[in-house]
């Protein structure tokens, strides 16, 4: 577990603002004030004291922020209840799911349904659009930017329209995170999310990850997560202070 949170404490800060607080890495976006963009990670075993926990809660109110953390519990198991006694909230728990190589299971591709890479802006556009809509977000998604240096991206199409998607974030140390897969609702059910898992997953394994991990919103994804050889392997915690 230790090396998973590593991972997330090597790549989070990418493309964000940081600052030590205590035993926190707070990590600010400077183009954002999303809350899920905006977070703090615990060192391994952190036990703070009040003052430390007051600090980091400064630190994003000064920000116009939402003071909030993002962790795997096993890293810090005296943390939550610290943090609750001061005041935060759970926001929500998620199960941990990793994949190695030797358990991953292939999975075809639904009939009537490509998965390919975003060759455009405008493909980016659309991959990012149907996210949004899946997720429950403002469908517009704006200025996408350019491609992050070691990210994979891959959508779904049905008759030339994006109906999904999902991407795999850089390989650090052999380890890597599977992320944003998405499918509208119309094309639920149809074994696109477990093709989109299946595929990247497979690709980061070729490309030399030992370990893929990601953390399903819900029950009903975990389920499709493990069908494509995903186990559980702990729990993540957000929490946060109104």
């Amino acid at each position: 577990m230790s090396t998973i949170q590593a991972y997330v404490r090597k790549t989070a800060p990418r493309g964000r603002t940081t600052e030590q607080v205590g035993p926190f890495l707070a990590t600010f976006s400077p183009d954002t004030s999303h809350p899920m963009l905006n977070y703090a990670i615990p060192d391994d075993g952190a036990k703070p004291t009040a003052a430390e926990i007051d600090a980091l809660t400064a630190a994003y109110r000064s920000r116009d922020l939402l003071p909030r953390l993002e962790y795997f519990t096993d890293v810090a198991p005296d943390l939550e209840k610290l943090l609750v006694d001061a005041g935060y909230g759970l926001e929500r728990r998620v199960p941990l799911m990793t994949c190695t190589p030797a358990a991953r299971v292939d999975r075809a591709v639904p009939s009537g349904i490509r998965l390919r890479v975003p060759e455009s802006g405008e493909d980016f556009r659309n991959l990012r659009r149907a996210q949004n809509i899946a997720f429950g977000e403002p469908a517009d998604p704006g200025d996408v930017g350019q491609p992050s240096p070691g990210v994979r991206h891959l959508l779904a199409e049905a008759d030339g329209v994006v109906v999904g998607g999902g991407l795999a974030l850089e390989i650090v140390d052999g380890t890597t995170e599977i992320a944003g897969i998405a499918v509208l609702e119309a094309y639920r059910g149809r074994g696109i999310a477990a093709a989109l898992t299946a595929r990247l997953t497979r690709e980061v394994h070729e490309a030399g990850a030992h370990t893929a991990f990601l953390t399903p919103g819900d029950l009903g994804i975990g389920h499709v997560y493990a069908r494509v050889g995903y186990q559980p392997a702990g729990e993540c915690v957000h929490l946060s202070l109104s």
